[in-house]
């Protein structure tokens, strides 16, 4: 009998995605690529037993993802005692709709013949539209109570534990009420049709979102006693006052790159900006990745508001005081215009550990390189000098440490507070110097980017803000951008929400 390895093959080498359109004779391939993880499926190794040669081919049409699933293999293993193939059509089949499992023949006729596909416009309605690199896209959302939406979503869920990791596939036969939670974002490129009966239009990436109910307390208010019937008029989930969460993210491999993460990104900021019900944006444990490209845009939108009003340290935040007059707290009202900055966060309405790693971020780039631990600043002499160093600057930099230390502690204080002090002084250093190096790793590339995309402005005369967004990628190769979050936290605990999290945490947040 053969050994067990020679029969055993990398499931995501095994499985082969393809995108199809019609065309003159049957339909063709216009990409081709393998998903990242196959273990929800087929176990933790991510290997498949019994087969050689063998090929899962998931086929998509390009616009409605009508799917498709075949399989073939030069060789199965013959069954020996308990020892036996895995049966892929059973295990696929918890994955895949129902409609997938048909002969490639018929698959192939419906594809050419499909008669509704000239006139097919994505679900939902059109809301952004861009052209990047000459090509044109539009983003359309619908809500998932919409059957269109949940039936294109449906046809979708299998890339979330291809390409997601820890991602788990939305529920969509939950009652009306709570599909109307969620809104699904579809990108699409608008392409020259292949045949007169064919779609113009191409599946990029999707992004769910869903409505979290927020209590407000108003204390000014003074409870009233209401005569009101009962039952009272219906209310609606979108008429209740809600933190948006952003639940899955995906833009398929063969587009990324190439700035549509940041597109679908600021497109559902916006709407949430613009919906005075939204309170503010959140995401649903983001990866590196999602959260380089969360810290672009973010710091594209917040930069010019903070220049506007001209935010910066105040390096004398003791003027007028005599040296016994100095609290032993950080003086934060006087270091930054606190009041200013939750105002513009509100407005914004960017979740408070998310504005505040902007904030860090752009104030640290508002201190010279060479006063910088980065640019080589004497961190001997600042240790000792602190907020009576001659430079402005180098005193500066100080009360920015000091400023993410007084963070840092109280987002992590149970956890510190367990700390001998020399331990807790060494864990919050070593903290600090691992969310400045993560920020110089964005700050380098904000500015190199900025610089190349003023040669491209003024080469196109295009706008600086059209050049970010076409510029702006999640390219997979990009690891810089994507590690500098994991220099941010340290393995303590996981929280159930994000914006309870503490900065000491891991950085194992793997869904979005």
């Amino acid at each position: 009998m053969a050994s067990e390895g020679d029969w055993t093959c990398d499931a995501n080498d095994a499985v082969q995605i393809t995108v199809v359109q019609p065309s003159k004779e049957k339909p063709k391939t216009i990409s081709s690529f393998h998903p990242q993880f196959t273990y929800p499926i087929f176990g933790d190794d991510e290997t498949i037993f019994g087969y050689k040669g063998l090929i899962i081919r998931l086929r998509f049409a390009a616009h409605d993802l009508r799917p498709h699933i075949h399989i073939s293999y030069d060789d199965k293993f013959k069954p020996v005692g308990d020892t036996a193939a895995v049966d892929l059509l059973k295990t696929l089949k918890q994955w895949i709709p129902e409609e997938a499992f048909c002969d490639l023949s018929d698959y192939e006729n419906a594809i050419q013949e499909d008669k509704d596909a000239k006139d097919f416009v994505p679900p939902g309605k059109l809301v952004h539209n861009y052209v990047t690199r000459g090509r044109t896209y539009e983003v359309w959302a619908g809500s998932l109570a919409d059957p269109q939406v949940r039936r294109l979503l449906d046809r979708a869920q299998v890339f979330v534990s291809l390409f997601i990791e820890a991602g788990t596939p939305l529920e969509t036969n939950d009652p009306e009420w709570t599909l109307e939670r969620w809104t699904v974002y579809f990108v699409y490129e608008k392409v020259q049709p292949p045949t007169p009966t064919a779609s113009q239009y191409s599946l990029v990436g999707y992004a769910t979102t869903y409505r979290w109910w927020l209590f407000q307390k108003d204390s000014s208010e003074k409870p009233t006693t209401h005569n009101d019937p009962f039952p009272g008029p219906e209310i609606r989930p979108a008429q209740l006052p809600s933190r948006l969460r952003i639940a899955q993210f995906l833009i398929l491999p063969p587009h990324q790159g190439s700035g549509h993460g940041t597109h679908l990104y600021t497109t559902i900021h916006t709407a949430c900006s613009n919906d005075p019900t939204i309170v503010e944006l959140t995401v649903e444990d983001p990866n590196e990745a999602f959260d380089a490209l969360r810290d672009t845009a973010d710091f594209h939108i917040l930069s010019p508001e903070f220049l506007k009003h001209k935010v910066n340290i105040n390096p004398d935040p003791f003027e007028g005081r005599s040296k016994k007059q100095r609290p032993r707290r950080v003086p934060t009202s006087t270091l930054i215009p606190t009041k200013l900055l939750h105002d513009l966060r509100s407005s914004h309405k960017i979740a408070s550990t998310q504005f505040a790693h902007i904030l860090e971020m752009f104030l640290l780039g508002q201190i010279p390189k060479k006063n910088r631990h980065a640019g080589g600043a004497n961190m001997s002499r600042l240790l000792i000098k602190k907020s009576n160093a001659e430079d402005p600057n180098e005193r500066r930099y100080y009360w920015w440490r000091m400023l993410v230390k007084q963070r840092l502690f109280k987002r992590s204080r149970d956890i510190l507070i367990q700390l001998e002090m020399s331990e807790r002084i060494e864990k919050l250093e070593e903290t600090v110097s691992n969310v400045e190096e993560g920020y110089e790793v964005l700050i380098k590339a904000f500015t190199d980017r900025e610089e190349a995309l003023k040669a491209k402005q003024e080469e196109l005369g295009e706008s600086t803000e059209t050049a970010v967004l076409e510029e702006t990628g999640t390219s997979s190769d990009d690891t810089s951008a994507r590690d500098q979050r994991v220099k941010r936290k340290f393995t303590i605990l996981d929280d159930e929400d994000e914006e309870e999290e503490s900065e000491l945490e891991a950085s194992k947040r793997p869904k979005v």
